[in-house]
């Protein structure tokens, strides 16, 4: 519970430097811990965060998970046994999505937006991901002969939180009033990254390094997508070169345990 006791008896030693960990699409707070290593367990040992991890329903809209996650934080600081210095964001994946949309959404006289630092994402589709693309042109195909029609219906299965993540959906009106599974082209509105905090992005690429592909993708994020890159430069988000980083030879869950991408989160994260 996020209320001050219980959080004194979960986190004895608690710090002021607070890190909450979003995980990504279809998993939980436990896929941090892969191949014996987790990030936040890492720089809490190494940089002496205090780590917290975020559980939230994938299957939602993205901003609706922000909208949770933003009253979670404001609870969550409010509430932490010591003053909190620095809060920081490390998402992985949808992760990353519903951590700009609860950022946007903090700015409305949060107490936490004040407090939030840095926010990494990891392997985040900012600009969507080919997989629910391909899925999306399957249903329309699908649809074309009253044969295989029945079959198209099930592919409107797939999550309102996975259909965000065709082109990147973070903000209400995204989606509102649309239908998720119409054919249509990428009619979001810029979402800015947000204002006073440093951000950064992670992708991953199963090329080797020094290989130059337009198309690299770690087998779910294209590289672009993960860094932040747009052909409308009204959508491209402001990153400088120096907080972008591509982790070579690596898939999309590869990102998590890779002792190069580490190396590079606690680099970022350093005092």
């Amino acid at each position: 519970e996020l209320e001050a006791g219980a959080l004194r008896l979960a986190f004895p030693r608690a710090t002021p430097r607070l890190l909450v960990l979003a995980h990504g699409s279809c998993v939980n707070d436990r896929q941090w811990l892969r191949g014996g290593h987790d990030h936040g367990a890492a720089l809490a040992r190494d940089l002496g965060f205090t780590p917290v991890y975020l559980h939230y329903n994938t299957g939602l809209h993205a901003s609706l998970n922000g909208r949770t996650f933003a009253a979670l934080l404001e609870e969550l600081v409010a509430a932490w046994p010591v003053p909190v210095d620095e809060l920081v964001i490390l998402a992985h994946s949808m992760g990353g999505l519903v951590a700009r949309s609860a950022c946007h959404l903090g700015e409305a006289g949060h107490g936490w937006r004040r407090k939030l630092r840095r926010l990494v994402c990891v392997g985040t589709p900012h600009h969507g991901a080919p997989l629910e693309r391909g899925g999306h042109w399957i249903d329309l195909l699908l649809g074309v002969s009253r044969y295989s029609a029945p079959l198209a219906r099930l592919g409107k299965i797939r999550s309102a939180g996975v259909t965000d993540m065709r082109f990147g959906n973070v903000l209400h009106e995204h989606w509102e009033g649309r239908d998720r599974f119409a054919r249509g082209s990428d009619a979001r509105t810029p979402l800015p990254l947000p204002g006073g905090v440093e951000c950064y992005a992670i992708a991953g690429s199963r090329a080797a390094p020094g290989t130059t592909t337009p198309r690299a993708t770690d087998g779910l994020v294209p590289v672009d997508s993960a860094l932040g890159r747009h052909a409308r430069p009204e959508l491209t988000l402001a990153l400088p070169e120096t907080h972008r980083w591509i982790a070579h030879g690596t898939n999309h869950l590869e990102l998590l345990s890779r002792p190069e991408v580490y190396e590079r989160l606690r680099s970022w994260l350093a005092p």
